[in-house]
């Protein structure tokens, strides 16, 4: 038997691909549930924060999506999956049915992107969105160890250079979309030793990094890859 310490629920590989009506078609719903005992940390609009999560589910709309109540939707969809609690909800406009899993060392990444529109975190004059847009990288993390309150916080830094790397790798001129977001997950403390770091080169947070770079990396190839040269 496992140490309750680890996380013990479903890999992310093992999340479930379900669908729901916007706009008069079917599009598809990510749902991964690793259950209870999990703390998450994400940039999310729902479930945003550190705390107590049950589930994550990362919800593909139509292009220009245009529904002003985010969280609510998120929680509807939640609910017609079946879930219960506290969870935490994404969206993309991109493909989460071409989701891109990577593991190392005991550490998951699970990554859906569209790069359409990117750029530069530090664009000249960028800024002053009042809505937020559905996301185009989304990224969810899986750790087996708990974490400190800094060191969750760390990971998603982590987590974002291994985006940005695997980005610039693959000739992105950008450091990803304006509405990226990130999500990791870790068992809850129960009083046994808990991670202090989490950075890239903290065991866990290398780990962390390889997994993100290497599901990015997938996630993103198709999109970024050279057009056919015409033949004569």
């Amino acid at each position: 038997m496992l140490p309750r310490t680890l996380l013990t629920g479903p890999s992310l590989a093992d999340a479930a691909l379900l669908g729901h009506v916007e706009q008069g078609r079917e599009w598809p719903l990510l749902v991964w549930a690793p259950g209870p005992g999990v703390r998450m940390v994400s940039s999310a609009v729902l479930g945003g924060g550190i705390g107590e999560r049950r589930w994550v589910v990362n919800a593909q709309v139509p292009p220009g999506y245009a529904r002003l109540d985010p969280v609510a939707h998120l929680r509807e969809l939640a609910s017609g999956a079946g879930l219960a609690g506290a969870g935490v909800g994404l969206m993309t406009a991109a493909s989460v049915a071409d989701r891109r899993h990577a593991a190392d060392g005991g550490a998951e990444a699970l990554v859906t992107a569209g790069i359409g529109v990117r750029g530069w975190a530090a664009a000249p004059g960028a800024g002053g969105v009042a809505v937020p847009r559905p996301g185009t990288i989304n990224i969810i993390v899986s750790l087996p160890v708990p974490l400190t309150d800094a060191a969750l916080v760390n990971a998603v830094a982590t987590a974002t250079e291994a985006k940005v790397q695997a980005l610039v790798e693959l000739g992105a001129d950008a450091s990803g979309t304006p509405t990226d977001a990130v999500c990791v997950a870790a068992p809850t403390p129960d009083g046994g030793a808990v991670e202090p770091f989490a950075g890239p080169r903290s065991l866990w947070g290398a780990r962390l990094a390889r997994a993100v770079h290497a599901a990015t990396r997938a996630a993103c190839a198709e999109h970024l890859a050279p057009p056919p040269v015409a033949r004569r």
